[in-house]
């Protein structure tokens, strides 16, 4: 059995134009959601025995932010194919994670992260978080699948169970939807 955490990267800036979209960096409400995902992953006592992301700024940053609330070091493993990437990319970055690892958490961006939940856990009702995650996987959130294999080389299609979805907004009001969402 494997554990799979995803986090969307936290709010980013859109503020100066002229940055390339790998560049932007978080805005305030980002660098706050990202810090408060980083105090629910301690307060549930999440440990992660691999972590891989996507190098783009608005990434490096959440992890920034969310290790400084966490009160751990995560040492990710930057790799550029998650930058934008498909369900299928997530996957063979994920089939390439070594067996040590029990718990990984992949910090990256949507639609991809959001897709790669659809691919992962069965649409047969025995997942009512999956509704949760097709009403909408916002920024900073956090979903926890259980992966029915023991290599991660393994990882396929409908081999995961949905056991956690969470947002900002759960953790504090203020980080709910918002009317530039």
């Amino acid at each position: 059995m494997k554990r799979l955490t995803l986090l969307r990267h936290a709010k980013s800036d859109w503020l100066d134009r002229s940055l390339r979209d790998f560049d932007r960096p978080l805005n305030a409400r980002g660098l706050k959601g990202a810090k408060a995902m980083g105090y629910y992953a301690a307060e549930k006592k999440m440990v992660f025995d691999a972590v891989v992301a996507s190098p783009a700024v608005r990434v490096t940053e959440t992890i920034d932010h969310f290790e400084t609330a966490y009160g751990q070091t995560l040492h990710p493993d930057w790799d550029r194919r998650i930058y934008l990437a498909s369900s299928v990319t997530l996957i063979d970055v994920l089939r390439g994670v070594n067996d040590s690892a029990n718990h990984v958490l992949m910090v990256g961006h949507n639609p991809g992260l959001e897709d790669l939940v659809f691919d992962l856990v069965p649409d047969d009702g025995s997942s009512p978080l999956r509704d949760v995650v097709e009403e909408k996987f916002p920024t900073a959130a956090l979903a926890i699948m259980d992966l029915s294999i023991d290599s991660w080389a393994k990882l396929d299609n409908r081999t995961a169970k949905l056991i956690e979805v969470t947002r900002p907004r759960d953790l504090d009001p203020e980080l709910g939807p918002q009317d530039d969402d």
